[in-house]
Protein backbone atom coordinates (compact mmCIF):
# COMPACT_ATOMS: atom_id res chain seq x y z
CA UNK A 1 0.00 0.00 0.00
CA UNK A 2 1.22 3.81 -0.93
CA UNK A 3 1.73 6.45 1.14
CA UNK A 4 -1.07 8.21 -0.28
CA UNK A 5 -3.59 5.07 0.41
CA UNK A 6 -2.59 5.74 3.92
CA UNK A 7 -3.43 9.25 4.04
CA UNK A 8 -6.91 8.48 2.57
CA UNK A 9 -7.38 5.75 5.36
CA UNK A 10 -6.34 7.97 7.78
CA UNK A 11 -9.28 11.00 6.14
CA UNK A 12 -11.80 8.15 5.93
CA UNK A 13 -11.29 8.03 10.04
CA UNK A 14 -8.94 4.60 9.48
CA UNK A 15 -6.47 7.06 11.78
CA UNK A 16 -3.15 5.85 11.86
CA UNK A 17 -2.15 8.67 14.59
CA UNK A 18 -0.96 7.38 17.79
CA UNK A 19 -2.29 8.12 21.18
CA UNK A 20 -0.57 10.34 23.76
CA UNK A 21 2.73 8.37 24.84
CA UNK A 22 3.76 8.67 28.17
CA UNK A 23 6.99 9.66 29.72
CA UNK A 24 9.86 7.60 28.36
CA UNK A 25 12.51 5.55 30.47
CA UNK A 26 15.21 3.19 29.00
CA UNK A 27 17.89 1.74 30.62
CA UNK A 28 20.67 -0.33 28.55
CA UNK A 29 23.78 -3.76 29.46
CA UNK A 30 26.36 -5.51 27.71
CA UNK A 31 27.21 -9.21 28.98
CA UNK A 32 30.55 -10.72 27.52
CA UNK A 33 29.77 -13.80 25.56
CA UNK A 34 33.48 -14.51 24.31
CA UNK A 35 34.42 -18.31 24.71
CA UNK A 36 37.08 -19.57 27.21
CA UNK A 37 40.29 -19.31 25.14
CA UNK A 38 40.53 -23.16 25.06
CA UNK A 39 36.78 -24.21 24.08
CA UNK A 40 37.95 -25.18 20.46
CA UNK A 41 34.73 -24.37 19.41
CA UNK A 42 33.71 -24.47 15.84
CA UNK A 43 33.54 -21.23 13.91
CA UNK A 44 30.13 -20.10 11.95
CA UNK A 45 29.58 -18.66 8.51
CA UNK A 46 32.18 -20.21 6.22
CA UNK A 47 31.32 -23.54 5.25
CA UNK A 48 35.44 -24.90 4.54
CA UNK A 49 36.40 -23.53 8.11
CA UNK A 50 36.40 -26.79 9.82
CA UNK A 51 38.34 -26.40 12.79
CA UNK A 52 38.02 -24.19 16.38
CA UNK A 53 38.73 -21.28 16.69
CA UNK A 54 42.63 -20.47 18.02
CA UNK A 55 42.53 -17.10 19.26
CA UNK A 56 40.52 -14.35 20.97
CA UNK A 57 41.65 -11.01 19.07
CA UNK A 58 38.44 -9.06 21.05
CA UNK A 59 35.55 -10.28 23.26
CA UNK A 60 32.12 -10.23 21.84
CA UNK A 61 28.88 -9.27 23.67
CA UNK A 62 24.78 -9.36 23.45
CA UNK A 63 23.58 -6.02 24.51
CA UNK A 64 20.35 -4.88 24.98
CA UNK A 65 17.90 -1.89 25.35
CA UNK A 66 14.83 -2.13 27.23
CA UNK A 67 12.12 1.02 27.01
CA UNK A 68 9.30 1.61 28.88
CA UNK A 69 6.60 4.51 28.24
CA UNK A 70 4.30 3.13 31.46
CA UNK A 71 2.36 0.74 29.82
CA UNK A 72 4.61 -1.19 27.81
CA UNK A 73 8.17 -2.82 28.13
CA UNK A 74 9.77 -3.39 24.85
CA UNK A 75 13.42 -4.94 24.48
CA UNK A 76 16.02 -4.43 21.42
CA UNK A 77 18.79 -6.93 21.67
CA UNK A 78 21.44 -7.97 19.34
CA UNK A 79 23.98 -10.45 19.69
CA UNK A 80 27.92 -10.55 18.24
CA UNK A 81 27.11 -13.82 16.57
CA UNK A 82 25.88 -15.28 12.76
CA UNK A 83 22.08 -15.83 13.51
CA UNK A 84 19.28 -16.32 15.51
CA UNK A 85 17.86 -20.40 14.73
CA UNK A 86 14.32 -20.27 15.19
CA UNK A 87 14.55 -23.14 18.30
CA UNK A 88 16.91 -20.17 20.04
CA UNK A 89 14.61 -17.22 19.46
CA UNK A 90 11.51 -19.39 21.32
CA UNK A 91 13.52 -20.55 24.25
CA UNK A 92 15.01 -17.31 24.77
CA UNK A 93 11.68 -15.48 24.00
CA UNK A 94 10.30 -17.37 26.93
CA UNK A 95 13.09 -17.13 29.18
CA UNK A 96 12.51 -13.02 28.73
CA UNK A 97 8.81 -13.52 29.76
CA UNK A 98 9.57 -15.66 32.51
CA UNK A 99 12.58 -14.08 33.83
CA UNK A 100 11.55 -10.39 33.30
CA UNK A 101 8.20 -9.93 31.97
CA UNK A 102 8.54 -8.32 28.45
CA UNK A 103 6.23 -10.44 25.86
CA UNK A 104 7.71 -12.29 22.76
CA UNK A 105 5.83 -9.59 20.79
CA UNK A 106 7.83 -6.67 22.17
CA UNK A 107 11.19 -8.37 21.92
CA UNK A 108 13.53 -7.50 18.95
CA UNK A 109 16.23 -10.64 18.96
CA UNK A 110 18.72 -10.09 16.44
CA UNK A 111 22.38 -11.45 15.40
CA UNK A 112 24.57 -8.67 13.93
CA UNK A 113 25.82 -12.06 11.24
CA UNK A 114 29.30 -12.19 12.90
CA UNK A 115 31.23 -14.58 10.69
CA UNK A 116 34.27 -14.39 13.64
CA UNK A 117 32.31 -16.20 16.07
CA UNK A 118 31.36 -19.53 17.47
CA UNK A 119 28.34 -21.04 15.74
CA UNK A 120 24.54 -22.05 17.68
CA UNK A 121 23.11 -25.42 18.12
CA UNK A 122 22.28 -28.23 20.02
CA UNK A 123 25.42 -30.31 18.69
CA UNK A 124 28.20 -31.05 19.76
CA UNK A 125 28.08 -30.74 23.10
CA UNK A 126 30.70 -27.65 23.24
CA UNK A 127 28.47 -25.89 21.19
CA UNK A 128 25.04 -26.72 23.12
CA UNK A 129 26.70 -25.74 26.07
CA UNK A 130 27.85 -22.81 24.50
CA UNK A 131 24.42 -21.64 22.95
CA UNK A 132 22.78 -22.21 26.50
CA UNK A 133 25.60 -19.88 27.73
CA UNK A 134 24.62 -17.44 24.93
CA UNK A 135 20.78 -17.44 25.37
CA UNK A 136 21.01 -17.32 29.55
CA UNK A 137 23.82 -14.49 29.02
CA UNK A 138 20.75 -12.11 26.41
CA UNK A 139 17.81 -12.63 29.08
CA UNK A 140 20.70 -11.36 31.64
CA UNK A 141 21.22 -8.11 29.31
CA UNK A 142 17.44 -7.38 29.47
CA UNK A 143 17.60 -7.85 33.00
CA UNK A 144 20.14 -5.52 33.43
CA UNK A 145 19.00 -3.40 31.40
CA UNK A 146 15.38 -3.16 32.82
CA UNK A 147 16.47 -3.19 36.39
CA UNK A 148 18.23 0.00 34.99
CA UNK A 149 15.35 2.41 33.72
CA UNK A 150 15.36 5.84 34.18
CA UNK A 151 13.65 9.04 32.81
CA UNK A 152 14.92 9.13 29.33
CA UNK A 153 14.79 11.05 26.32
CA UNK A 154 14.72 9.68 22.57
CA UNK A 155 15.33 10.73 19.20
CA UNK A 156 16.76 9.57 15.43
CA UNK A 157 18.67 11.12 13.07
CA UNK A 158 20.83 9.22 9.89
CA UNK A 159 23.63 10.00 8.11
CA UNK A 160 25.92 7.82 5.58
CA UNK A 161 29.18 5.81 5.04
CA UNK A 162 30.08 4.76 1.89
CA UNK A 163 32.06 1.22 3.37
CA UNK A 164 29.62 -0.93 1.76
CA UNK A 165 29.19 -1.91 -1.76
CA UNK A 166 26.73 -4.40 -3.77
CA UNK A 167 28.27 -7.46 -3.77
CA UNK A 168 26.52 -9.39 -6.61
CA UNK A 169 29.27 -8.96 -9.58
CA UNK A 170 28.91 -10.64 -13.14
CA UNK A 171 31.99 -11.87 -13.79
CA UNK A 172 32.93 -13.61 -17.59
CA UNK A 173 33.97 -16.53 -16.01
CA UNK A 174 31.27 -17.31 -13.27
CA UNK A 175 28.70 -15.74 -14.15
CA UNK A 176 26.46 -13.22 -11.30
CA UNK A 177 28.58 -14.29 -8.35
CA UNK A 178 30.40 -12.96 -5.13
CA UNK A 179 32.60 -9.55 -6.07
CA UNK A 180 32.09 -5.93 -6.23
CA UNK A 181 29.24 -4.44 -8.24
CA UNK A 182 29.61 -0.23 -7.86
CA UNK A 183 26.69 0.07 -9.80
CA UNK A 184 24.26 -2.47 -7.86
CA UNK A 185 21.50 -1.35 -5.21
CA UNK A 186 23.18 -0.05 -2.10
CA UNK A 187 22.17 1.87 0.57
CA UNK A 188 25.19 3.90 2.40
CA UNK A 189 22.30 5.41 5.01
CA UNK A 190 23.60 5.16 8.81
CA UNK A 191 20.45 4.85 11.29
CA UNK A 192 21.18 6.21 14.86
CA UNK A 193 18.57 5.84 17.64
CA UNK A 194 19.79 8.06 20.55
CA UNK A 195 18.80 7.15 24.26
CA UNK A 196 19.73 9.70 26.61
CA UNK A 197 18.81 10.86 30.28
CA UNK A 198 17.53 13.70 31.29
CA UNK A 199 20.52 15.51 31.61
CA UNK A 200 21.79 14.43 28.16
CA UNK A 201 24.04 12.09 29.20
CA UNK A 202 24.01 8.93 26.43
CA UNK A 203 22.21 5.68 27.92
CA UNK A 204 22.43 3.89 24.73
CA UNK A 205 22.17 4.17 20.89
CA UNK A 206 20.67 1.70 18.32
CA UNK A 207 22.88 1.70 15.04
CA UNK A 208 21.60 0.31 11.79
CA UNK A 209 23.85 -0.41 9.00
CA UNK A 210 23.34 -2.39 5.83
CA UNK A 211 26.43 -4.42 5.20
CA UNK A 212 27.68 -8.39 6.17
CA UNK A 213 30.17 -8.30 8.95
CA UNK A 214 32.67 -10.23 7.27
CA UNK A 215 35.78 -7.75 6.72
CA UNK A 216 37.54 -10.75 8.32
CA UNK A 217 36.98 -13.78 5.68
CA UNK A 218 37.38 -17.82 5.90
CA UNK A 219 41.07 -17.45 6.84
CA UNK A 220 40.22 -15.92 10.35
CA UNK A 221 40.74 -18.47 13.29
CA UNK A 222 40.14 -15.68 15.90
CA UNK A 223 37.17 -15.16 17.72
CA UNK A 224 36.29 -11.27 16.91
CA UNK A 225 32.76 -8.91 16.67
CA UNK A 226 34.41 -7.71 13.09
CA UNK A 227 32.98 -4.60 11.83
CA UNK A 228 29.98 -4.42 14.47
CA UNK A 229 32.24 -5.12 17.28
CA UNK A 230 34.79 -2.55 16.47
CA UNK A 231 31.78 0.31 15.63
CA UNK A 232 29.83 -0.56 18.79
CA UNK A 233 33.22 -0.33 21.05
CA UNK A 234 34.58 2.63 19.49
CA UNK A 235 31.43 4.36 20.23
CA UNK A 236 31.03 3.18 23.49
CA UNK A 237 34.57 4.24 24.21
CA UNK A 238 34.46 7.70 22.84
CA UNK A 239 31.57 8.07 25.12
CA UNK A 240 33.06 6.65 28.49
CA UNK A 241 36.02 8.69 27.65
CA UNK A 242 34.10 12.42 28.05
CA UNK A 243 33.04 11.05 31.21
CA UNK A 244 36.63 10.01 32.43
CA UNK A 245 37.39 13.10 34.54
CA UNK A 246 41.07 14.75 35.22
CA UNK A 247 43.14 14.92 37.76
CA UNK A 248 44.20 18.46 37.39
CA UNK A 249 40.76 19.45 36.18
CA UNK A 250 41.28 19.64 32.31
CA UNK A 251 39.59 18.46 29.64
CA UNK A 252 37.73 15.19 30.05
CA UNK A 253 39.64 12.13 28.94
CA UNK A 254 38.89 9.28 26.29
CA UNK A 255 39.62 6.13 26.56
CA UNK A 256 42.99 4.43 24.26
CA UNK A 257 41.55 2.44 21.49
CA UNK A 258 42.44 -0.87 23.03
CA UNK A 259 40.38 -0.41 26.58
CA UNK A 260 37.64 -2.35 27.27
CA UNK A 261 34.14 -1.02 26.87
CA UNK A 262 32.70 -0.96 30.27
CA UNK A 263 29.36 -2.05 31.54
CA UNK A 264 28.90 0.94 33.35
CA UNK A 265 28.71 3.29 30.34
CA UNK A 266 26.20 3.89 27.95
CA UNK A 267 25.73 0.70 25.08
CA UNK A 268 25.74 0.69 21.22
CA UNK A 269 23.31 -1.83 19.80
CA UNK A 270 24.67 -2.52 16.24
CA UNK A 271 22.38 -4.23 13.85
CA UNK A 272 22.86 -5.29 10.28
CA UNK A 273 20.12 -3.63 8.02
CA UNK A 274 18.66 -5.37 4.80
CA UNK A 275 22.62 -6.83 3.61
CA UNK A 276 21.85 -9.54 2.11
CA UNK A 277 23.59 -8.04 -0.95
CA UNK A 278 25.89 -5.87 0.57
CA UNK A 279 29.66 -6.64 1.65
CA UNK A 280 32.43 -4.27 2.83
CA UNK A 281 34.06 -2.35 -0.02
CA UNK A 282 37.42 -3.91 1.27
CA UNK A 283 37.98 -7.44 3.09
CA UNK A 284 40.94 -9.02 5.02
CA UNK A 285 43.34 -11.16 4.35
CA UNK A 286 44.40 -13.67 6.62
CA UNK A 287 44.28 -12.10 10.02
CA UNK A 288 44.46 -9.03 9.51
CA UNK A 289 42.76 -6.72 11.38
CA UNK A 290 43.71 -3.39 9.98
CA UNK A 291 40.56 -2.92 8.05
CA UNK A 292 38.07 -3.75 11.06
CA UNK A 293 39.50 -1.42 13.15
CA UNK A 294 39.85 1.32 9.97
CA UNK A 295 35.83 1.37 9.06
CA UNK A 296 34.82 0.66 12.84
CA UNK A 297 36.22 4.15 13.26
CA UNK A 298 34.78 5.51 10.35
CA UNK A 299 31.15 4.39 10.77
CA UNK A 300 31.83 4.84 14.68
CA UNK A 301 32.53 8.45 14.07
CA UNK A 302 29.72 9.18 11.66
CA UNK A 303 27.48 7.42 14.53
CA UNK A 304 29.23 9.76 16.95
CA UNK A 305 28.05 12.71 14.32
CA UNK A 306 24.73 11.74 13.91
CA UNK A 307 23.98 11.52 17.72
CA UNK A 308 25.19 15.06 18.52
CA UNK A 309 23.00 16.52 16.34
CA UNK A 310 19.51 14.59 17.38
CA UNK A 311 17.14 16.41 18.87
CA UNK A 312 15.17 14.55 21.52
CA UNK A 313 11.96 14.15 23.32
CA UNK A 314 10.66 12.78 26.86
CA UNK A 315 7.32 11.69 25.18
CA UNK A 316 7.36 8.18 23.72
CA UNK A 317 4.66 5.30 22.89
CA UNK A 318 5.83 1.67 22.71
CA UNK A 319 4.11 -0.82 20.85
CA UNK A 320 5.25 -4.05 19.12
CA UNK A 321 3.40 -6.85 16.90
CA UNK A 322 4.79 -10.53 15.29
CA UNK A 323 3.44 -12.30 12.27
CA UNK A 324 4.69 -14.89 10.44
CA UNK A 325 4.37 -15.05 6.53
CA UNK A 326 4.79 -18.53 4.72
CA UNK A 327 6.18 -18.78 1.26
CA UNK A 328 6.37 -21.50 -0.98
CA UNK A 329 10.00 -22.85 -1.18
CA UNK A 330 12.73 -24.62 -3.58
CA UNK A 331 16.50 -25.91 -3.22
CA UNK A 332 19.14 -26.02 -5.87
CA UNK A 333 20.13 -29.45 -7.14
CA UNK A 334 23.72 -30.27 -5.19
CA UNK A 335 26.66 -29.86 -7.39
CA UNK A 336 29.48 -27.56 -7.82
CA UNK A 337 28.91 -23.97 -7.37
CA UNK A 338 29.37 -21.42 -9.36
CA UNK A 339 28.46 -23.47 -12.62
CA UNK A 340 27.13 -22.45 -15.91
CA UNK A 341 22.79 -23.97 -15.14
CA UNK A 342 21.39 -24.84 -12.29
CA UNK A 343 18.32 -26.93 -11.37
CA UNK A 344 15.84 -25.75 -8.91
CA UNK A 345 13.21 -28.62 -7.41
CA UNK A 346 10.41 -27.84 -5.09
CA UNK A 347 10.88 -28.07 -1.58
CA UNK A 348 9.22 -27.08 2.00
CA UNK A 349 7.48 -23.85 2.43
CA UNK A 350 9.64 -21.18 4.33
CA UNK A 351 8.68 -19.24 7.35
CA UNK A 352 9.52 -15.77 7.55
CA UNK A 353 8.65 -14.16 11.08
CA UNK A 354 8.51 -10.94 10.86
CA UNK A 355 8.96 -8.35 14.22
CA UNK A 356 7.69 -4.94 14.65
CA UNK A 357 8.75 -2.46 17.44
CA UNK A 358 7.70 0.97 17.15
CA UNK A 359 9.27 3.68 19.28
CA UNK A 360 7.08 6.72 19.35
CA UNK A 361 6.46 7.16 15.18
CA UNK A 362 9.92 5.29 14.38
CA UNK A 363 9.22 1.86 13.26
CA UNK A 364 12.24 -1.18 13.49
CA UNK A 365 10.87 -4.03 11.54
CA UNK A 366 12.74 -7.02 12.13
CA UNK A 367 13.13 -10.15 9.72
CA UNK A 368 14.30 -13.40 10.10
CA UNK A 369 16.69 -13.73 7.09
CA UNK A 370 18.72 -11.93 5.00
CA UNK A 371 17.26 -9.13 2.96
CA UNK A 372 18.20 -7.65 -0.47
CA UNK A 373 18.45 -4.30 -0.02
CA UNK A 374 15.55 -3.19 -2.24
CA UNK A 375 12.99 -5.27 -0.30
CA UNK A 376 13.86 -2.63 2.31
CA UNK A 377 14.07 0.38 0.17
CA UNK A 378 10.24 -0.52 -1.14
CA UNK A 379 9.15 -0.92 2.49
CA UNK A 380 10.39 2.98 3.35
CA UNK A 381 8.57 4.15 0.15
CA UNK A 382 5.18 2.68 1.08
CA UNK A 383 5.57 2.90 4.78
CA UNK A 384 3.77 6.12 6.12
CA UNK A 385 6.64 6.99 8.56
CA UNK A 386 9.47 9.19 8.02
CA UNK A 387 11.97 6.62 9.37
CA UNK A 388 11.11 2.57 8.59
CA UNK A 389 14.53 0.66 10.32
CA UNK A 390 14.68 -2.53 8.81
CA UNK A 391 16.69 -5.31 11.38
CA UNK A 392 17.61 -8.44 9.72
CA UNK A 393 18.92 -11.68 11.28
CA UNK A 394 16.06 -11.47 13.93
CA UNK A 395 14.15 -13.52 15.63
CA UNK A 396 14.34 -16.52 13.25
CA UNK A 397 16.70 -17.65 10.87
CA UNK A 398 14.84 -17.91 7.12
CA UNK A 399 17.94 -17.55 4.98
CA UNK A 400 18.52 -15.36 2.07
CA UNK A 401 15.73 -13.25 0.79
CA UNK A 402 16.17 -12.10 -2.51
CA UNK A 403 13.75 -9.18 -4.02
CA UNK A 404 11.76 -10.48 -6.47
CA UNK A 405 13.67 -9.69 -9.85
CA UNK A 406 16.79 -10.18 -8.02
CA UNK A 407 16.09 -14.06 -8.21
CA UNK A 408 16.71 -13.34 -12.13
CA UNK A 409 20.33 -13.14 -11.27
CA UNK A 410 21.45 -16.64 -10.11
CA UNK A 411 23.87 -15.71 -7.68
CA UNK A 412 25.63 -17.20 -4.95
CA UNK A 413 22.44 -16.06 -2.85
CA UNK A 414 19.98 -17.49 -4.89
CA UNK A 415 21.15 -20.70 -5.04
CA UNK A 416 21.12 -21.03 -1.59
CA UNK A 417 18.00 -19.40 -0.61
CA UNK A 418 15.41 -21.86 0.06
CA UNK A 419 12.38 -19.51 -1.43
CA UNK A 420 10.62 -19.86 -4.50
CA UNK A 421 10.64 -16.71 -6.73
CA UNK A 422 7.47 -13.98 -6.39
CA UNK A 423 6.28 -14.39 -3.07
CA UNK A 424 9.00 -13.18 -0.13
CA UNK A 425 9.29 -9.17 -1.23
CA UNK A 426 5.64 -9.11 -1.11
CA UNK A 427 5.15 -11.02 2.00
CA UNK A 428 7.52 -8.84 3.88
CA UNK A 429 6.54 -5.55 2.87
CA UNK A 430 2.61 -6.21 3.05
CA UNK A 431 3.21 -7.97 6.25
CA UNK A 432 4.76 -4.76 7.61
CA UNK A 433 2.21 -2.32 6.44
CA UNK A 434 -0.58 -4.56 7.62
CA UNK A 435 0.98 -4.34 11.54
CA UNK A 436 1.55 -0.99 10.75
CA UNK A 437 -2.37 -0.20 9.96
CA UNK A 438 -2.75 -1.84 13.45
CA UNK A 439 -0.40 1.13 15.33
CA UNK A 440 -3.40 3.35 16.60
Amino acid sequence: MSRLAFILLAASGMTLCRADGGALRAGAARVDITPPADAALPMSGYANRTQGFKGIHDSIFVRAIVLDDGATQVALVAWELLYVPDSVWSDVSQQIVTDVGIQPKNVLLAAVHDHGAPTLGATPPNTADYTKKVESAAVEAVRRAKARLQPARFGIGTGAAYLNINRRELTAAQGWWLGYNENGPSDKTVTVLRFEDMAGKPIAFLINYAVHAVIMGPENYQITGDLAGATSRFVEQHYQGMDRPRSDGGPRLRLRPEEKSSDEGPVAVWTSGAAGDQNPVSMASGEDFTLVNAFGKVLGEEVVRVASGIKTSSQARLWGSQKVVTCPGRQVEAGARPRADYKFTDSEPVSIHLGLVMIDTVPIAGVSGEVFTLIHQRLQKESPFTHTIMVTHASGSSGYIPNDSGFDQVSYEVTTSHLRPGCAESAIVSGFLEMLRGFR
